[in-house]
């Protein structure tokens, strides 16, 4: 439950921030004015749907944490976009950023909302994600806006939010390991035990 918060909150965060920073990179990046920039925006909602639909399709809630790791590479694609300069391409890698991303979150949202069922009622958890979500979304738009204000160029910010969203996700997946890792060793223990008794 703790890790498809974290996860989801970085996510929505990230998604938040990500925004601005496809308006920003298609307007000084590929010469697009705001209204034709707004447009890549579409790209990602496509990808969104399709990565949502596949998900639905092909991963169940048992193999919710095995998405992990696509957040990763949802980091690293945004990592690509300092060196893209044609439209075309970067429709395509907005797509891609887009599928990953309803791949990703939508096996999370689905186990965070059965754990926190589990714990409390529907109301408190989905309370709990909102206000998490809402938090690290500010928190992401103040240093996003910091940046803007102390005038970092653009590719230092996109590499800059592709390694941190990368980098978070690399250690979300290293403690589930590590977690999942205990667990399994204390169900071995604890089977010999049983039997002895």
């Amino acid at each position: 439950g703790q890790i498809a918060l974290a996860v989801t909150s970085l996510f929505w965060a990230a998604a938040a921030v990500l925004q601005f920073v496809v308006l920003r990179w298609a307007q000084e990046r590929l010469g697009l004015p705001l209204a034709q920039a707004a447009l890549l925006q579409i790209a990602v909602a496509l990808g969104m749907a399709g990565g949502a639909v596949a998900a639905a399709r092909w991963v169940p809630l048992r193999r919710a944490l095995t998405m992990l790791p696509v957040g990763i590479g949802m980091g690293l694609l945004v990592l690509a976009m300092s060196w893209v300069g044609s439209v075309w391409l970067a429709a395509v890698l907005l797509t891609a950023v887009g599928a990953m991303a309803g791949l990703f979150v939508i096996p999370m949202n689905a186990l965070l909302q059965h754990r926190g069922q589990q714990l409390m009622h529907s109301g408190q958890s989905i309370a709990v994600q909102n206000f998490n979500e809402s938090l690290a979304s500010l928190v992401l738009l103040a240093v996003y806006g910091a940046l803007v204000f102390a005038h970092v160029p653009l590719g230092a910010v996109i590499v800059a939010f592709g390694l941190l969203v990368a980098g978070a996700m690399l250690l979300v997946v290293r403690r589930n390991t590590t977690v999942a890792a205990r667990r399994n060793a204390g169900a071995t223990l604890a089977i010999p035990a049983a039997k002895g008794v």
